[in-house]
């Protein structure tokens, strides 16, 4: 066996046991590693020893007992922390969110503020000429 042999044979044993590339084949590989879920389970509950289920069958026993009673209430109530602690957590919290922000460049504010004028300047100007056109309208009909 050559060099050039050896070195095509460990090529081939590294694209086997690569990650699979596509979202197919993933899924595929993540399928066949999977158990088969609750058939398995059951198989298992059948492998145990006699001693191990019938100290099993007495816990269920035990639970079965617990359900026919109601629910105690919970009258405790969550302590709150002091106002202080609240307004540190708050002010902790938004500090953490305000480095979160990605702040525009000087540039970029000048740009929307300039389109934000813009489309005010046009706005008014288009309330204005329709006041105008239902004024003259109205006083035209009613004279």
């Amino acid at each position: 066996m050559s060099d050039s042999d050896a070195g095509g044979e460990k090529e081939q044993e590294s694209k086997r046991a690569s990650r699979p590339v596509t979202a197919a084949a993933r899924r595929e590989r993540r399928a066949s590693a999977r158990p088969a879920g609750k058939a398995t389970a059951k198989d298992a509950d059948k492998a145990r020893p006699a001693a191990k289920a019938a100290s099993s069958t007495e816990g269920a026993t035990k639970a079965d007992a617990k359900k026919g009673r109601a629910t105690p209430k919970r009258d405790r109530k969550e302590k709150k922390p002091s106002l202080v602690a609240r307004l540190t957590r708050f002010v902790r919290e938004v500090w953490a969110e305000l480095r979160k922000v990605i702040w525009p460049t000087r540039n970029q504010m000048v740009t929307y503020t300039t389109v934000v004028l813009v489309f005010v300047a046009f706005m008014v100007a288009l309330v204005y000429l329709l006041d105008f056109v239902f004024r003259k309208g109205v006083f035209w009909l009613f004279g």
